[in-house]
């Protein structure tokens, strides 16, 4: 296992990061635990969560999986743990978060790491990271910006304001981004310097075979702000390993909850899937190692976030770590991304 420097902070974390969105719904807490456990076991120092866990969100679980984590957290030697979070940003169809009040003002900052660090157990978060923007941005695989859905929002240099004094108090270490775009993190860095405010040190984006779009304009961005990528849904909802391609299987995450792979239901996304699953097999990998090499063999990927719901797909996953693609391997997978370029942004 290799640590990498995160941004501008001083968190060595390891390239592969443990996801958790599944704990209190796919996972019971000793799951969880085992999970937790087999992966810190294989070097793995970095633990991703987020206040409205486990997904897809629901009232009835909300906040389950940090829970759960908490219970584990209790029992290890806290300072070889780096735990990220997030806070939920505006939503209207999740209604039960701070009573449908998910702005990032102050006081819905200061709410939600204080509900986090109880559910966690722990004093302080490594990282912490808005999970997405408090203004209109299309996000998870909407269709492209239109500046007629913008809303009112609060502003950047205010919510960099909110985050300070958790900061100076101890409470959170750094601060972090996830779904956002090449302004956003731009404005946030460029506010953070003119005011005196804390500098994010990441931004947590999806990046896949079949969404390579951070690395157009993002990966310059991220370069010149030391904006470390934590990179998410390597496995493109599990669309990668192949597993989707003939039939849904049992108990799968899009037999469970339907619709719920919208993003990835799109033209050219099976065409693609399966040339990059036959070029893993060509190369006598499995589909599911062989994208996960891929992304972390990235020059702009800090760290790697896998998800399982079992020890045998966290083995798999774990086990990406001995394949190094060569350079035969990638001009075959350049191939099929010159082919089916991005079918699910």
């Amino acid at each position: 296992m290799k640590y990498n420097k995160l941004g501008d902070s001083d968190l060595q974390v390891s390239e592969i990061c443990l996801g958790t969105m599944t704990f209190g719904q796919q996972n019971t807490v000793e799951d969880a635990a085992e999970q937790l456990d087999r992966a810190i076991a294989g070097g793995v120092n970095f633990i991703d969560t987020a206040e409205m866990y486990p997904v897809p969100g629901r009232a009835e679980t909300q906040g389950k999986t940090e829970e759960y984590i908490g219970e584990w957290l209790v029992r290890q030697p806290r300072d070889r743990i780096i735990l990220a979070t997030k806070i939920a940003g505006p939503a209207p169809h999740i209604k039960w978060i701070r009573g449908e009040k998910n702005r990032l003002d102050r006081a819905n900052i200061e709410q939600a790491v204080e509900t986090s660090l109880k559910r966690l157990q722990t004093d302080y978060i490594d990282l912490y990271q808005i999970h997405w923007p408090d203004r209109y941005v299309p996000l998870f695989g909407a269709p492209p910006y239109d500046p007629k859905n913008e809303r009112d929002t609060v502003p950047i240099a205010e919510q960099l304001e909110a985050f300070a004094p958790l900061i100076a108090a101890g409470k959170i270490r750094y601060l972090g981004l996830s779904n956002e775009t090449p302004w956003g993190v731009c404005e946030f860095c460029r506010l953070a310097e003119q005011l005196g405010l804390p500098k994010i040190v990441s931004i947590q984006n999806a990046y896949n075979l079949t969404n390579r779009i951070f690395e157009i304009h993002l990966s310059e961005t991220c370069r010149f702000q030391n904006v470390g990528l934590l990179a998410y849904s390597p496995l493109g909802f599990g669309l990668l390993t192949g597993k989707y391609l003939e039939e849904i299987p049992e108990n799968s995450r899009l037999a469970l909850f339907q619709g719920f792979g919208q993003r990835y239901d799109k033209k050219n996304a099976s065409e693609a899937v399966r040339a990059y699953v036959e070029v893993a097999r060509q190369f006598n990998l499995s589909p599911a190692q062989m994208a996960l090499a891929f992304v972390r063999s990235r020059w702009f990927v800090t760290s790697t976030i896998i998800g399982a719901t079992n020890i045998p797909q966290l083995e798999e996953n774990l086990g990406s770590l001995e394949v190094n693609l060569t350079e035969e391997m990638l001009t075959a997978i350049n191939a099929i991304h010159a082919k089916y370029p991005n079918p699910t942004p």
